[in-house]
């Protein structure tokens, strides 16, 4: 066994159920999602594992877009939409498959 720490990660890997069931989406989304099916995480850490699951292959950038809204920091907001990368393996988690299934709004 090689030195230092093991590659795999189970936030990663519950990230990525989530995101074989939503298709695309967002870091807070996936951060909702996360959070209602999941334990407890902040979301820094989702986007830290977003970041590392793009460098690792497990996470695509699917597009980026500039939405309209009245946010605190302005009139506009940059969301990247994230997706499987080609080196992701989803299980199929059947607790993120139920929640959203009976939770369609929080699906959106």
């Amino acid at each position: 066994m090689g030195r230092g720490r093991p590659i795999g990660s189970n936030v990663r890997q519950n990230m990525i159920e989530i995101l074989y069931y939503l298709g695309a989406a967002h870091g807070y989304h996936i951060y909702k999602v996360y959070k209602q099916v999941y334990p407890k995480i902040t979301l820094r850490g989702i986007y830290y594992h977003l970041k590392k699951g793009l460098e690792l292959g497990e996470f695509e950038v699917a597009e980026v877009q500039k939405e309209r809204g009245e946010y605190s920091w302005g009139s506009e907001a940059e969301k990247t939409y994230y997706k499987l990368g080609k080196k992701a393996k989803p299980r199929g988690d059947a607790r993120v498959k139920l929640f959203l299934d009976t939770q369609p709004e929080k699906a959106k």
